[in-house]
């Protein structure tokens, strides 16, 4: 048994390590349908530009297309020209050349509506996500994967277990949503034991072969409603996850949330609870203020660098699934403890004239929101705003009464957060980003924080919520 720096053992031996098994029921990497014909990849960033790689790699013919002039792939593109078999095509998609396809793989960041995407499915082309294709080709080579979807806390999650399989010697990487593309791994020849895979809920709607040896779910609650027509249809794409679940896998699931473990149901397999309110397979002990799992005490509540409950959950969600790949607990607290907050996600920027300032732009969501503001430890002023995401803001009314000093709404949300809200809790409308950063600076006192936590989209101000970020980051910086 390997032991880590600190001498702790590094296996537990509850642990589940698993032989290489095979997991795609087609038995192939890639298909014969494919070697005959042309297989499109629609949308050209990182997640485009490594399935056209991979593909093109196995001698699959390629057509690979964006409709942007200058897709986010950028430079990639010049080297993707010069491979044998591939075609790429940029401010356009030919739909005849799509509909004729043996298969498409498709960006997370193309919508199901998008054209080149209605003209397969009208054709009857299959369409897979590049983590269905990346996921064929890993297990093919033996390295496994811990998957991680839910509402909230994917990517702090994920990045967790990443850094907790590292800390145990293992080789191990995040990727899919967060990181590398999968298929970019797959290319690599220094294989991976295990990867950390961020999964949304529009991958998992296109990856009908993907077959984590564990699975974790973070938390459920309504998001993507300006894509999906229904909650309903969100949690029936999360519930995906479970689709190829066989007897030997392990399932992380929140205690603490009944459609969580609704979502699971009776899927084949074994599930390990994690919960802040009760004794669990990983529980918060509020009597000594400790994460355990099960009787082993990992670390003391103020020893993790993350600020909120949620982080805790996250930490007790991360901690059984690597204790699942092995991974002892003394190795587990070791690696929480030298674990730091990522970038964007409740994190500390720097505190002027005694106000801290916190830039939270990941919150997408109001139910990521609502887990920053239970966060709070003092007055505050909420910057809320950016692009509509169909749900109401009303629900964060009586959590903002109480120390929320102001509110500045902005964007294009802007409007409906002040209906929502203004006769709920005090309330201003910003215009430019820097204007709402100066409002905030105006209105904060010393001992308060400003809490940039938008439950919105960025896209009609940023190009993603990580511009956002830095942007608001930049402006407190210059103070």
């Amino acid at each position: 048994m390997g032991r880590a720096a600190g001498g702790h053992a590094v296996l537990h031996p509850g642990g589940v390590v698993r032989g290489d098994r095979a997991r795609d029921a087609e038995g192939a990497v890639i298909a014969d349908a494919w070697r005959r014909g042309t297989v499109a990849v629609v949308g050209l960033g990182k997640s485009g530009v490594a399935a056209t790689r991979l593909l093109a790699r196995e001698g699959v013919r390629v057509y690979a297309s964006d409709a942007s002039d200058h897709p986010s792939g950028g430079d990639a593109l010049t080297a993707l020209r010069t491979l044998p078999g591939v075609t790429v095509d940029v401010g356009r998609h030919d739909l005849a050349r799509i509909r004729s396809a043996a298969a498409v793989i498709v960006s997370p960041g193309v919508s199901p509506e998008a054209p080149p995407l209605a003209a397969a499915r009208e054709a009857r082309v299959p369409i897979l996500s590049e983590i269905d294709l990346g996921f064929r080709a890993l297990a093919a080579s033996g390295t496994r994967c811990i998957a991680i979807t839910g509402t909230n806390g994917k990517t702090t999650t994920t990045a967790l277990v990443a850094h907790l399989l590292r800390v145990a010697g293992l080789h191990a990487e995040a990727a899919g949503n967060i990181g590398r593309p999968l298929a970019d791994v797959a290319l690599q020849a220094d294989h991976y034991q295990w990867l950390a895979v961020e999964v949304s809920s529009f991958q998992l709607h296109d990856s009908p072969h993907f077959a984590p040896a564990i699975g974790v779910v973070t938390n459920l609650a309504p998001d993507h409603l300006d894509r999906y027509p229904a909650v309903e249809a969100y949690y029936a794409d999360k519930r995906l996850l479970f689709q190829n679940a066989s007897d030997g896998d392990v399932w992380v699931l929140n205690g603490d949330d009944a459609a969580v473990l609704d979502l699971a149901g009776d899927a084949r397999g074994r599930r390990v609870l994690f919960s802040l309110r009760r004794p669990a397979d990983g529980w918060y002990d509020a009597s000594d203020r400790r994460l355990r799992l099960g009787g082993h005490a990992l670390l003391r509540r103020d020893e993790l660098g993350l600020l909120g409950d949620h982080n805790v959950a996250n930490a007790l969600a991360a901690a059984l699934a690597v204790q699942e790949a092995g991974v002892a607990p003394g190795v587990i607290g070791e690696g929480l403890r030298s674990f730091h907050a990522l970038p964007h996600r409740l994190e500390p920027v720097r505190e002027v004239g005694g106000v801290r300032w916190i830039n939270d732009s990941k919150a997408t969501n109001i139910a990521s929101t609502v887990v920053a503001i239970e966060a709070m430890d003092r007055r505050f002023v909420l910057l809320l705003g950016g692009r509509h995401k169909g749900e109401p803001y009303t629900r964060l009314a009586p959590l903002l009464k109480e120390r929320c000093r102001l509110v500045i709404a902005y964007g294009e949300a802007g409007p409906q957060v002040e209906r929502d809200l203004k006769d709920q809790v005090p309330l201003e409308r910003g215009t430019t980003f820097e204007d709402v950063v100066a409002r905030a600076r105006r209105a904060a006192r010393p001992g308060d924080a400003v809490l940039l936590s938008p439950a919105c989209s960025s896209y009609d101000m940023f190009k993603n919520y990580e511009e956002r970020g830095m942007t608001f980051r930049k402006l407190v910086e210059a103070m």
